[in-house]
C-alpha cells in the first residue's frame, strides 16, 4: 500500500506537478494551463471495477479556461485531446503514487471515444480510471480504462489507455 494519502487537494497536485511529491526525477504531474484537474478525491493500489486500482478526480469548468477562448473561436469547447491527457495524467499520478520510481510518460490508448462536450456551461467534470493491469518490472507500467462525466452525462471514454515509468536519460 502506498505511504501517500488516498485524496489530494490543488496545492498537493502543483507540489506533484514541482516533482516535490514523489521526489525528483519521478511521477509529475504538468503545471497549469496543462493541469487538467483540481482535485483527486480518492486513489487506490486495489479498488476499481477490476481490484488493480482506480482514481477518481475533479476538474471545475469556468468559461474563462484558456481553451475555451481558442478551441472553438464562437463555439467554445474543450479540446478532446486534453480530456484523454487528463486521463493520462492521472493514470501516471496513480503509479508515482504507488511508490514507484521513474518519470512518467503516456504509451498509447486503445480506443477513445467522445460522446459529449465540455463548454462553458458545465461547472464539473470527473474523471475516473480504473486499472485492468499493472506491471512493475524494470518498465512500470498501468493499463487503463477511463471515462469522463459531467451532470450524469458520460463525455469520453477510454479503452487501454497505457502510462509507463522509466528512469530519466541524457538522450
Amino acid at each position: 500500500m502506498s505511504n501517500f494519502p488516498s485524496s489530494f487537494d490543488k496545492d498537493a497536485l502543483l507540489k506533484c506537478a514541482r516533482g516535490d511529491l514523489f521526489g525528483a526525477g519521478n511521477a509529475q504531474l504538468p503545471e497549469p494551463p496543462m493541469l487538467m484537474m483540481d482535485r483527486i478525491t480518492d486513489v487506490s493500489a486495489d479498488g476499481g471495477a477490476n481490484g488493480k486500482g482506480h482514481l477518481k478526480a475533479e476538474f471545475d469548468i469556468t468559461p474563462d479556461l484558456w481553451f475555451f477562448a481558442c478551441h472553438f473561436p464562437g463555439n467554445p469547447v474543450m479540446p478532446g485531446c486534453l480530456m484523454l491527457d487528463g486521463l493520462w495524467q492521472l493514470t501516471g499520478f496513480n503509479l508515482g503514487w504507488r511508490g514507484w520510481q521513474g518519470q512518467g510518460f503516456a504509451l498509447g490508448a486503445g480506443e477513445v471515444k467522445l460522446s459529449g462536450m465540455v463548454t462553458p456551461a458545465r461547472k464539473m467534470i470527473t474523471y475516473h480510471v480504473d486499472f485492468t493491469r499493472v506491471i512493475d518490472r524494470r518498465l512500470k507500467m498501468g493499463v487503463a480504462d477511463g471515462r469522463i462525466e459531467s451532470d450524469g452525462e458520460v463525455l469520453c471514454q477510454v479503452k487501454d489507455m497505457k502510462v509507463g515509468l522509466a528512469a530519466a536519460t541524457d538522450k
